[in-house]
């Protein structure tokens, strides 16, 4: 084993949705180590052991490289809105039912439509709380989780616990603090739900299932989060004001709010994390839109001959096709494409300009409603490490572009435990 690794004091462990990772902080915040494992296929990723798999690999590599004689506190976070059913002996009964999956009877979404509040987060087509009754209707079900609270439990956390960033979405009420009368009408048996801690309390002593795996007794688990939160804190955003905007298929806009943003039109609605709420939003723009124009090797070519203080003036607003959910909420609403100019760099880059001006309205969007005017801006996905398309959003919006602490979701989730510090032994 390497004696010139930094002690570490939090483990945070990722449930993706292509693999695990797992994060090693030092009490500082640094990075001390990180391992990967990798779902083999979409088919295995459905699966509970491969999830509980995924992580008994990663600590063992962690375990390899380290020491986790100096460990604090470990938190998880996982995909929001995935969960299994469990037995009283803690097995999965079927497969999970994942984060995107529609619910398999309709009838029980009809039902949360007209029984639920209607600025829950628990109601539509793809509502975390109607898979969670489809699942509580097998036989020999005892609890139903999150993902999670799943791996937490595996780890040897006694009583099923969930934290309230992955049960929003199952119906739980963030004001009340406890799983809402509502939720019987809706067909879910209140009882069969884990009881819910704020994201980052502090649980229970490491018990003898986590002894096992190499924890040591004085480690304590902590309530983790989802991956999205997650991967907001990993960033080292967590100031009021602060915005976060992810650049993959979809453009993604979160910002650390005083108090929660809830518009169920727009698709917005807010987690309470630490001392702050992060609200966000997610347009159908952004890189899907440019792969359908062009391939990686043009991108590759075009990207270093881009403008950013020459704007095109050809206001785009780039969609893959008719619809729009943030910061307009059309469902007809028209991609605007067109004129497409004959040189393919400029249309690159009016796409660009495009999916730029959507952020801003993001953000400006998130002000109307009640939220902060955005203070700066730290950038994750494929898209950050286009430094052009860097200095337009910068012209755009007009705020300090900063450099994220860390893509990786387990660096948050590790950061709740920091977060906790005064639970500490």
């Amino acid at each position: 084993m390497s004696t010139d690794r930094k002690p570490a004091a939090a483990l945070g462990i990722d449930l993706g949705t292509s693999g695990v990772r797992a994060a090693l902080l030092s009490e500082n915040g640094t990075l001390v180590d990180i391992a990967a494992y990798p779902f083999p296929d979409a088919a295995s990723a459905r699966l509970p052991s491969t999830w509980w798999c995924g992580v008994k690999s990663s600590l063992a590599e962690l375990a390899s490289r380290n020491s986790f004689a100096s460990l604090k506190g470990v938190a998880v976070d996982g995909t929001s809105g995935t969960v299994l059913a469990v037995d009283s002996g803690g097995m999965p009964v079927g497969e999970a039912l994942m984060y995107n999956d529609p619910c398999p009877d309709r009838t029980i979404v009809e039902r949360i439509g007209a029984q639920a509040p209607s600025d829950s987060p628990a109601r539509g087509e793809t509502s975390a709380l109607a898979r969670a009754i489809h699942l509580s209707r097998r036989s020999g079900v005892r609890t139903i989780m999150h993902q999670a609270d799943w791996i937490l439990m595996n780890l040897g956390l006694a009583t099923p616990t969930s934290d309230e960033n992955n049960a929003l979405k199952t119906g739980y009420d963030l004001a009340a603090e406890c799983w809402p009368n509502w939720l019987e009408a809706c067909g879910m048996d209140i009882a069969l739900l884990p009881v819910v801690k704020r994201a980052g309390s502090p649980l229970s002593r490491i018990t003898a299932g986590g002894l096992a795996l190499g924890l040591p007794r004085e480690c304590r688990y902590f309530a983790g989060t989802t991956d999205g939160c997650a991967s907001f804190l990993a960033t080292g955003a967590s100031n009021v004001g602060d915005g976060v905007t992810a650049l993959g298929s979809t453009l993604v806009v979160k910002l650390a709010c005083a108090r929660p943003i809830n518009a169920a039109n727009y698709g917005i609605y807010s987690h309470r994390v630490l001392h702050f709420w992060l609200a966000g939003g997610a347009s159908n723009s952004g890189g899907a839109v440019i792969r359908t124009f062009f391939d990686g090797e043009q991108l590759k070519a075009m990207t270093p001959k881009l403008q950013p203080d020459a704007p095109t003036g050809l206001a785009y607003y780039p969609l893959p096709g008719p619809g729009e959910r943030f910061p307009i909420n059309d469902s007809a609403y028209p991609p605007r494409l067109e004129p497409r100019p004959s040189d393919d760099l400029t249309f690159f880059q009016a796409i660009l300009e495009g999916i730029t001006t959507i952020e801003k309205s993001g953000y400006d969007r998130l002000a109307e409603l009640g939220g902060p005017r955005v203070l700066s801006v730290r950038t994750v996905g494929g898209g950050a490490a286009n430094p052009a398309w860097a200095r337009m959003r910068e012209n755009a919006l007009g705020v300090p572009f900063l450099a994220s602490r860390s893509a990786e979701a387990s660096v948050g989730a590790a950061s709740l435990v920091l977060a906790g510090k005064a639970s500490w032994p």
